[in-house]
């Protein structure tokens, strides 16, 4: 039985649309990311699951320890429910969660701030002031390639701080601040991490990617070591975190990087498709019904328009993933409303019949449907709420 079948058979109680996610490719695509980490633990990056149900399951596997966190709220919210050692890698001007961090032990014990720079001190000590619980702080410190002088760079635009003198100055400011403590440090690597290396039809632009993401790697290797030994002469690290799904492998081999950051890869997104170094399960779906038969060679389905974030393109649309060969409309693109699809296979679809995509990327799936139903096999064993499901949405 193909997984079309299985999947239609496993839903068949259900009324699109609605979203799954399969054990079976979930538990695949978390042994591969573990034999990637090479023995290094891997901090699950909450962005790319948002269900918090997900999180305590895929947390509970050997291997898995600490969550990457997008926001402040989010990460105090967790940490209420029971959930332990997050790490907000983003920094928060949040006033109000601030001060909930720093009046609750159990939460300031828990939870780690990112800060790349002395003005995030400040706020945070113009918002609770002194004699408070202890603020954990990890530095963040950007991974991005340069060269030409600086004409040329890649990765995203982060944090200021980029040698090692600079990352030593601002860890003496933190560790001369009462109030704070610092505990780790991260680093991400986008232009390795996120970017596919093996993208199909554009053999230049893939040799550039390549070739950049060599340099930057040899480049990263040196540079994050000695920022590291900068950082360890002033403060006792916890934990040194670095890389993505795409650079598991690689990031894995420093040295200096003590946890590996990934939660994309639990799901195995489009985006991923792209990369020579590994390969992976698509494990999260979602299903949307046929609702029109227009000329032969179309149809439509309701909804769609679950747009990825990041540079507009037609690789930020989900895809059609079941059956195969449908494509969109390329005056349309996935819609708000309804979404035609074209393609041989829509003359077999008839009105009722679902249609299974896989989104760009991972949790940003989660934000358009309130619970993931958990197939095994050719049923569904449990329904979980998302963060939606459960009223919170925090970006």
């Amino acid at each position: 039985m193909d997984d079309r079948q299985r999947y239609d058979r496993a839903t068949a109680h259900l009324d699109p649309p609605f979203a799954v996610l399969d054990l079976e490719a979930l538990r695949s695509n978390a042994s591969a990311m573990l034999r990637r980490a090479g023995g290094k633990p891997i901090r699950v990056a909450s962005k790319s699951i948002r269900s918090r149900p997900l999180l305590e399951r895929v947390l509970a596997m050997d291997g898995f320890a600490g969550i990457m966190a997008f926001t402040l709220p989010e990460a105090l919210w967790l940490v209420s429910t029971g959930l332990r050692d997050v790490l907000v890698a983003y920094p928060t001007t949040d006033r109000a969660a601030l001060a909930e961090l720093a009046a609750d032990p159990v939460a300031a014990r828990e939870i780690t701030l990112t800060i790349d720079s002395a003005e995030h001190l400040d706020l945070i000590d113009a918002t609770v002031g002194l004699g408070r619980h202890e603020i954990r702080i990890c530095l963040d410190i950007d991974a991005g390639f340069v060269a030409f002088g600086g004409r040329f760079r890649a990765g995203a635009h982060r944090s200021p701080v980029r040698e090692p003198d600079h990352a030593a100055d601002l860890a003496a400011t933190v560790a001369k601040r009462p109030g704070f403590r610092l505990v780790g440090v991260m680093a991400y690597e986008a232009q390795i991490a996120g970017l596919g290396d093996d993208r199909p039809g554009n053999p230049a632009l893939t040799g550039a990617v390549r070739l950049v993401q060599a340099r930057s790697r040899r480049e990263l290797l040196v540079r994050r070591g000695r920022i590291v030994q900068a950082v360890t002469r002033i403060a006792d690290l916890e934990f040194v975190n670095g890389g993505g799904t795409g650079s598991i492998d690689v990031t894995a081999r420093e040295k200096a990087v003590t946890e590996i950051a990934a939660g994309s890869g639990f799901f195995h997104p489009r985006l991923f498709d792209f990369y020579r170094g590994f390969t992976g399960r698509p494990a999260a779906l979602f299903a949307l019904p046929v609702v029109r038969r227009p000329p032969p060679g179309i149809v439509t389905v309701l909804g769609g328009g679950y747009h990825a974030s990041g540079p507009p393109g037609r690789d930020r649309l989900p895809h059609p993933h079941l059956p195969q060969g449908l494509r969109y409309a390329p005056g349309e693109g996935a819609g708000e409303v309804q979404t035609p699809l074209l393609g041989p296979a829509a003359d077999d679809l008839r009105t009722g019949d679902r249609v299974w995509f896989r989104h760009a990327k991972a949790g940003e799936l989660c934000e358009h449907f309130a619970a993931l139903h958990l197939v095994e096999g050719e049923e569904v064993v449990e329904t979980v709420p998302t963060y939606r499901g459960e009223g919170r949405t925090f970006l």
